[in-house]
C-alpha cells in the first residue's frame, strides 16, 4: 500500500545515504574548467521516515536510491553552472520537489582536484540544508 502524504507529517530522524556519488562536468567560474570539466562528488542525505518501508519491505515505502541517483546526475552533468553553491541549490530543490516522503535533504558538492594556485587540500566544497518547513521546497 503506497504512503500517503499525510503519513510524511511527522518529524523524520531516519536518513537514507547516497555517498560518494562520482560525475565529470563543467562548473566553474575559471574558462579552463567550463573547457576542460573535472570531477565532482556529491553526497546527500534524506531525512525520511523509515519505518513503514522497515515493516513492509516494499520499495513503494521508500525512497528509490536509483530514483534520486539519476536526479543527481542529470543536474550535475548538466548545464554547467559557476558556482557549486547552484548545483547543490538544485539538487536541493529537485529532491524536496520530487519526493514527498523527504522532509529534509542535505547535500554535498565537492570539487577534488579544485585548481586554486598553490593549493594543497583535499577538496573545495559546499554543504547545504533544505526543509519542507523552511521553505526549501520548489514551487
Amino acid at each position: 500500500m503506497p504512503v500517503t502524504p499525510s503519513a510524511y507529517n511527522t518529524l523524520a530522524t531516519d536518513e537514507i545515504l547516497l555517498e560518494g556519488m562520482r560525475f565529470y562536468a563543467y562548473h566553474g567560474v575559471n574558462p579552463e574548467e567550463r573547457a576542460l570539466g573535472q570531477r565532482f562528488t556529491v553526497d546527500v542525505v534524506l531525512a525520511v521516515d523509515l519505518r513503514r518501508a522497515g515493516q513492509s519491505d516494499d520499495l513503494e515505502d521508500t525512497v528509490s536510491y536509483s530514483a534520486v541517483y539519476k536526479l543527481v546526475r542529470r543536474i550535475v552533468e548538466g548545464e554547467p553552472r559557476n558556482l557549486i553553491e547552484a548545483v547543490a541549490e538544485s539538487i536541493a530543490g529537485e529532491i524536496l520537489a520530487s519526493f514527498l516522503p523527504v522532509q529534509r535533504v542535505h547535500v554535498t558538492v565537492r570539487k577534488p582536484e579544485v585548481p586554486m594556485k598553490g593549493s594543497m587540500l583535499d577538496a573545495a566544497g559546499v554543504r547545504i540544508t533544505r526543509s519542507r518547513t523552511d521553505g526549501g521546497e520548489r514551487a
